[in-house]
């Protein structure tokens, strides 16, 4: 049988193993293949099963220890091990068993072979496989293929795919990728221009270019070419291959740039993506765990935690159950939200992707722009139309207000005014109801009379949202927060700043009223450490989660004129200590990554939380709606589109859908 080696050997983004063990399986002190053969024996004979036995020996050895533990028992009791363990287990346990049974080669050709079977073909399983795997890995899955099947794996491929896809799945199935000393200085710049002439240069794209070029130059090369390309293109190569290319060929190519980025971060993706949501992604999560627990597990576990700011292992606890989650949580080696220490790998990735946000030019897009034709006068005498008599036309209302800029709604403000000596507020309040007239009137607000209305509405009340006060304080300009606190003097005759004294306390109060000042305090921070790395360590506060977030946030923003996530907290007694890595949310690169965050939490589960879905999507419409879009669909696997459309109803969907501005 094939074996495959415990580790790649890329650079620190993709597989850190190089300098040091990542994995969380490795070889058993004091290992002996025919006891643990007895072992395994003992607990399958008589009348049930030693689950815990099982599965403690077998997630406590090497693959290759659990091959020489195959061999031991054949030997000893002339049977197969995995025959006995499929017939004494059962469902995800089962799978799950066997699949750390097998060696990995064997392993990967098995998942490709069901990819490929029957009439459907998991694409997704296909593309996961041959983006990951190195040169070696490959070569040893296609004899695996041929070894197990008695067929040429290529010849399986290519009848069971076509196009672009094909011809690209076809390269990486070569396993010819060229070694990571291998970086042609020379050819950087060209490589970067090829890419660019070969898309964003030309009407149409040359797939050939791109097929060639990120199937066979190195990793370390590929990682100098992305950047030189992102100063030609002022893009980066993975928003080129968003727009230049589609379908599952779209899809290989970004997850073989993801892997050349970081493979650990390509699989924390992954990990997350398979549990998300209803209903949980087994086969996906039970491979990548098996083939990457001796590898890079340390790597995808800090990934995880730094994207996501939760644990793998608390998602698998929360995601599974049983002798299955059990045995996960043995691959995935232990709980980050518990450990409190500093990940140097994981400061490295941040820092990486830190890099390529402060280089990165990105165009933002709004889904809202100035309606062509525009006539304030007209528009004003339909809204009038569409309102006075017995019934209110919602439709004709929507379709004007939605498909305006707002510097538009504010002419026919004016004109509603003067034409007709009626206020449209006023009007449109009287005539409209809950969520619909929530929205219509947001749109209608100018953006700083908007926002001061959202300050006052988290503010009032028997409780504070505090959620709300910082995503309004952090993601705003200061001429924004400046704009806003006029708004807000002149709407409520009291200044933001006295309404923020009286309805926080604490630490909390002057972190908000700094921010409402347009000035920062750090007073409360004992120790602060900037290295290379971004690093903050040995904070103490004496308050919760969300004043951590903005403290730091505070404190490096100080530094360094970003804002930046908590990533790794640890509750002790009455104190919470930080230990932990951060990358920035202020920056232009990250708002539409943190805004589709925010919209996805305000409509998953049980309820909506439409204050918040409203204020972004108003909000961010003329700015960076379309960004947030694509955020959305990448990191979530449904289109913003359709997540709307499942959780609003009425005219009030109907107007968030014209807002979100299409369909991914």
């Amino acid at each position: 049988m094939i074996s495959e080696g415990s580790c790649d050997t890329e650079d620190w983004s993709n597989d850190a193993e190089n300098s040091e063990f990542r994995g969380t399986i490795a070889d058993h002190p004091d290992f002996d293949a025919g006891s643990d053969a007895e072992a395994l024996y003992d607990a399958m004979k008589g009348f049930g099963s030693d689950k815990e036995a099982i599965l403690d020996l077998i997630t406590s050895r090497s693959n290759a220890e659990r091959q020489d533990i195959r061999a031991a028992y054949k030997s000893q009791f002339g049977k197969d091990l995995i025959d006995d363990l499929k017939y004494e287990l059962t469902g995800k346990f089962e799978r799950l068993i066997v699949v750390l049974m097998r060696p990995p080669a064997y392993h990967d050709a098995k998942e490709i072979k069901d990819a490929i079977k029957g009439a459907g073909t998991d694409e997704k399983c296909l593309i996961e496989i041959l983006a990951s795997r190195t040169n070696e890995q490959i070569h040893n899955l296609v004899a695996a293929y041929k070894d197990a099947y008695g067929r040429d794996l290529e010849e399986d491929v290519i009848g069971d795919t076509s196009g672009h896809f094909k011809k690209m799945l076809v390269v990486l199935l070569q396993g010819t990728r060229e070694e990571d000393d291998v970086v042609s200085e020379d050819l950087v710049e060209q490589d970067a221009q090829d890419l660019y002439d070969a898309g964003e240069a030309q009407w149409g794209t040359d797939e050939a270019k791109f097929i060639m070029l990120l199937g066979n130059r190195s990793v370390i090369h590929l990682q100098l070419v992305f950047d030189e390309y992102q100063k030609i293109a002022e893009k980066s190569i993975e928003d080129s291959i968003k727009s230049e290319l589609s379908g599952d060929f779209e899809r290989l190519m970004l997850a073989v740039v993801q892997c050349i980025r970081s493979k650990p971060m390509f699989f924390a993706k992954r990990l997350y993506k398979s549990m998300k949501g209803l209903g949980t992604a087994d086969n996906t999560l039970i491979r990548i765990m098996v083939s990457r627990s001796e590898i890079d597990m340390l790597d995808i576990r800090e990934c995880f935690r730094l994207r996501y700011e939760k644990s793998l292992y608390n998602m698998i606890q929360d995601d599974t159950s049983g002798d299955y989650k059990r045995t996960l949580l043995k691959l995935c080696g232990g709980d980050d939200d518990m450990a409190g220490e500093f990940f140097p790998e994981a400061a490295q990735i941040a820092y990486k992707m830190w890099e390529i946000s402060a280089m990165t030019k990105i165009q933002l897009r709004g889904t809202v722009r100035p309606y062509q034709n525009f006539d304030p006068a007209s528009d004003a005498q339909g809204l009038r139309k569409a309102m006075k008599g017995f019934g209110t036309d919602e439709d004709t209302i929507i379709d004007i207000v939605a498909h305006r800029s707002n510097a538009q709604r504010q002419e026919i403000r004016q004109t509603f005014k003067s034409l007709l000596g009626r206020d449209l507020m006023a009007d449109l309040k009287s005539e409209l109801s809950k969520n619909l007239q929530r929205l219509i009137l947001g749109l209608m607000m100018t953006p700083a009379e908007f926002e001061a209305k959202m300050m006052k509405k988290a503010m009032e009340g028997a409780g504070t949202d505090e959620h709300a006060l910082i995503e309004i304080l952090v993601t705003r300009s200061n001429q924004e927060i400046q704009e806003m606190c006029s708004a807000y003097q002149n709407a409520y005759k009291k200044s933001l700043e006295d309404a923020i004294a009286s309805d926080t306390s604490g630490h909390f109060k002057r972190i908000l009223i700094s921010l409402a000042q347009v000035h920062l305090h750090s007073s409360c921070i004992q120790t602060l450490t900037h290295s290379s790395y971004f690093v903050l360590y040995e904070l103490i506060f004496y308050f919760n989660r969300i004043y951590i977030y903005i403290y730091i946030s505070l404190a490096l923003f100080q530094l360094t004129k970003q804002f930046f996530i908590v990533v790794d907290l640890v509750l002790s007694s009455k104190k919470i200590a930080v230990t932990c890595v951060y990358f920035p949310v202020r920056s232009v690169k990250n708002q539409p990554s943190y805004f589709a965050d925010r919209l996805y939490k305000a409509m998953k589960g049980l309820g909506t939380d439409d204050r918040a879905l409203i204020r972004i999507m108003v909000s961010r419409a003329e700015i960076d709606l379309f960004n947030i879009r694509k955020e959305f669909k990448e990191t979530h696997d449904t289109s913003l589109h359709e997540f709307i459309q499942g959780d609003t109803s009425g005219d009030y969907r109907k107007t968030l859908l014209i807002l979100c501005g299409g369909e991914d």
